[in-house]
């Protein structure tokens, strides 16, 4: 509760940083935030012409599985990153004004997740050129992008944290990602390893669990509750431990500045 009568009482400033983030993303860009919508498409077609053919995947809509998936990984993906390289990234602002830190990787979160609402423009394109058409079931999306958001949030403020520590985490961090990336059914079917040793690795892996419930509301399914149950546990319970990790560490960044 502190950290969001934080956020609301620099909320000016909060909004600020949310739109500089903005700006800084696609400075010296000439397609701007365009390029949020570009981007997805570009890397669906590349995705699903080579997966597609490998793995034998010539469904209709096949391509709209691949982006739905590609999308909400690139979101964890790229919120994560931001919220990790935040604090190092705002070092002068951090040295000259005195407000709570949060405010940093809080904000890199949401202006990824603006970003993230631009492109579902092409996602529903997508879809509707493909024939998959919305249902009432489509209302639950919300579900599914909340527990992502608060999942951001938390593994965000974990990230910035140990991040303003350790420098090399980085690279380790978008190491980190590839091994999600690949266990989190983006370009293939979850039944593919279903009869393998290591389904469990789908099964326990909260990402995963965000990007099937978040198709199945695309496609017009019934949402898994063990799956939103566990992710949505996962996110709460990393929120809380990355708070309580900021919190005791923020004032000892100005010192690894």
């Amino acid at each position: 509760m502190t950290g969001l009568k934080e956020l609301y009482q620099y909320r000016n400033l909060f909004s600020e940083l949310v739109r500089k983030g903005i700006k800084l993303k696609y400075r010296r860009s000439y397609l701007g935030v365009v390029w949020s919508m570009i981007e997805p498409l570009l890397t669906m077609l590349v995705l699903t012409l080579v997966f597609g053919t490998l793995l034998g995947h010539h469904e209709k809509t096949f391509p709209v599985y691949i982006l739905s998936g590609r999308l909400i990984y690139s979101l964890f993906s790229q919120s994560t990153t931001t919220a990790l390289k935040s604090i190092r990234q705002n070092e002068g602002l951090i040295k000259k004004v005195h407000v709570p830190k949060v405010l940093y990787p809080a904000s890199a979160v949401v202006f990824n997740y603006i970003l993230f609402v631009i492109s579902l423009v092409v996602l529903a394109g997508v879809s509707l050129v493909l024939g998959v058409y919305p249902t009432v079931r489509i209302l639950f999306v919300i579900i599914p992008l909340a527990v992502l958001f608060v999942m951001s949030i938390g593994v965000g403020l974990v990230l910035s944290t140990l991040g303003t520590f350790f420098r090399d985490l980085e690279y380790l961090w978008n190491v980190a990602l590839m091994l999600v990336m690949y266990a989190s059914a983006i370009f293939y079917y979850p039944d593919v390893i279903l009869d393998s040793g290591v389904s469990w690795i789908l099964k326990y892996n909260p990402l995963f669990c965000v990007i099937s419930n978040f198709r199945s509301c695309i496609f017009g399914q019934t949402m898994d509750m063990w799956m939103l149950g566990y992710s949505a546990i996962f996110a709460v319970v990393s929120v809380v431990i990355g708070y309580v990790i900021f919190d005791k560490n923020e004032n000892k960044f100005i010192l690894h500045l």
